[in-house]
């Protein structure tokens, strides 16, 4: 065979993340929760919170917390990679069937299955717990996390125009839904 026609060897394809185990959080997972949390305000594309949390702040959150709002990680090789929350949506009764979704990535577990892992888990829990409806607000400017929502079928309410300062000018948030069929 001529040189010009050489083979080279294959490749093997890269082997694809190792799925996360999802479960409950307990406070032994609030310093890596607190650490994602705050690579979320870091990179400016996850939150409009820009102080990042102490590690007080965040077991304060986490007692305050009702059974009815669970708090899920996901966790590979034994270190959490990610997290999401139930939250109250609105202090009114009217609104005790809609939750709204936190959920926050470890920066080098991004792109990998742990946000689809994470919503897949939450959205049962949220069915468990009798909510109609999750609710989220994201930044406009988060693609990635854009196309996790509409990949687990969120939809789009409307988008809020210059609804918060961040980086000291006023950025776009999206509003999107997802009601939970039963089962």
């Amino acid at each position: 065979m001529p040189s010009s026609m050489a083979r080279t060897p294959k490749q093997a394809a890269p082997k694809p993340p190792e799925a996360a185990a999802v479960r409950s959080a307990g406070a032994d997972d609030l310093e890596a929760i607190r650490a994602i949390y705050n690579e979320g305000i870091e990179d400016g594309i996850a939150t409009l919170d820009y102080d990042v949390k102490t590690h007080a702040q965040m077991r304060d959150w986490f007692e305050q917390r009702s059974t009815r709002y669970p708090v899920i990680v996901a966790c590979r090789d034994g270190q959490v990679v990610g997290w999401a929350s139930l939250n109250p949506y609105s202090h009114r009764c009217a609104y005790n069937g809609v939750a709204d979704l936190s959920i926050y990535v470890r920066r080098d577990a991004r792109g990998q299955g742990v946000g689809t892992e994470l919503m897949a888990e939450i959205e049962e829990l949220a069915r468990a717990k009798d909510f109609h409806k999750i609710v989220l607000h994201a930044l406009t400017d988060n693609p990635a996390g854009r196309r996790l929502y509409e990949k687990r079928d969120f939809r789009d309410v409307g988008v809020f125009k210059e609804q918060g300062r961040l980086d000291g000018r006023f950025v776009d948030v999206i509003a999107m839904e997802k009601i939970l069929a039963a089962g």
